[in-house]
């Protein structure tokens, strides 16, 4: 069967291309009686709307682009829901790209996205200053960007991410409320929320009067898992057999966290009663880990909601935007067992 095109429905249903395209679009001056014969008739002919024609007319693509570390990540996969609630509702389509932490996949994954014509892009950065000069090109290309999640970069643009020197402050509260003082803060280095969650876990700290021990401190190369648990064991073990007190762990992000809790089973140490964990994790079974993890939990699904409304509000601007909104949401302390 040969494919129908506008101009042979509009023949056939002796119409103009204009009414029929407006019908299939759903355009609010076409009334619903003649919406709904032209797309009865779409269907029935099996019409699929040729979409690099419209793009070519239109010159946008109703195409977003979204950068991530990595897929398989918890609190990637729950933003990336949010982001796609939120531009189905707006009929866009997405494509996803992963990063892996690599600015070199980063730059590759920029180049290719927008050489796939993308109406903007969402990204999530490999580090504070990533491919800066790449994403500036497309600003002055007119592809806007909107930065998540690690936002301490400089790109001038709107940024959506948590509260994250708040919320580590709060984590840390808890744990010295629990009569914990020497907390291990284990972090990933060369993110971009690790700055902000260090500051907040160190203002806990002095506005309890405790002094910041660089030994409580842990920088993990953030990649494979099995890298991150022994870099966590061979600390934790150095440190006892120093005689150097540790009574809590602070993880700030979702491996960390989880790893570290597994680290001191293998190694024999009870948690909570030698050892409280508590840190940034949005996995969804905290209450199936022995024991069950308090965690900081973010608003992740509204991140990527939010994200994908700043994005279109700067694809649609009539103006060139020159006022930036930082926005940063509130996270939530669930405490559990293990502290």
């Amino acid at each position: 069967m040969e494919r129908k095109t506008l101009k042979d429905i509009a023949k056939d249903l002796n119409l103009s291309i204009s009414t029929v395209s407006k019908s299939l679009s759903d355009s609010y001056e076409i009334s619903d009686a003649t919406k709904k014969l032209v797309q009865d008739y779409a269907k029935k002919h099996n019409y699929v709307p040729n979409k690099v024609a419209r793009n070519l007319k239109t010159g946008k693509t109703n195409t977003i682009g979204v950068i991530v570390f990595n897929i398989s990540n918890t609190f990637i996969s729950q933003v990336l829901n949010g982001i796609h609630i939120a531009s189905h509702e707006q009929k866009y389509d997405i494509i996803i790209m992963q990063s892996r932490d690599d600015i070199e996949q980063e730059r590759n994954a920029i180049e290719v996205l927008r050489m796939r014509g993308i109406d903007g892009l969402l990204i999530s950065p490999v580090a504070h200053n990533s491919n800066v000069e790449l994403l500036r090109d497309l600003q002055q290309a007119g592809i806007p960007v909107v930065l998540f999640d690690r936002v301490q970069h400089p790109l001038q643009t709107h940024k959506v991410g948590t509260d994250n020197q708040a919320a580590a402050y709060e984590a840390t509260k808890h744990l010295l409320d629990q009569g914990r003082k020497h907390i291990l803060h284990i972090t990933a280095k060369n993110i971009g929320i690790t700055e902000e969650r260090l500051n907040g876990f160190k203002k806990c700290l002095m506005d309890h009067n405790l002094p910041f021990d660089p030994k409580l401190y842990l920088e993990c190369d953030y990649g494979k898992h099995n890298e991150i648990e022994n870099s966590i064991k061979n600390h934790i073990q150095s440190m006892r057999e120093k005689h150097i007190p540790i009574d809590a762990i602070l993880g700030a992000t979702d491996d960390i966290t989880t790893l570290s809790l597994g680290v001191l089973a293998t190694l024999g140490i009870a948690c909570p009663e030698e050892i409280a964990v508590i840190g940034f994790s949005n996995i969804h079974i905290p209450n199936s880990l022995n024991p069950a993890l308090s965690t900081v939990v973010q608003p992740t699904v509204e991140m990527g909601k939010i994200g994908v409304e700043k994005l279109l509000q700067l694809i649609h601007a009539k103006y060139p935007v020159e006022e930036f909104e930082n926005i940063k949401l509130k996270s939530h302390i669930i405490a559990r067992k293990s502290t």
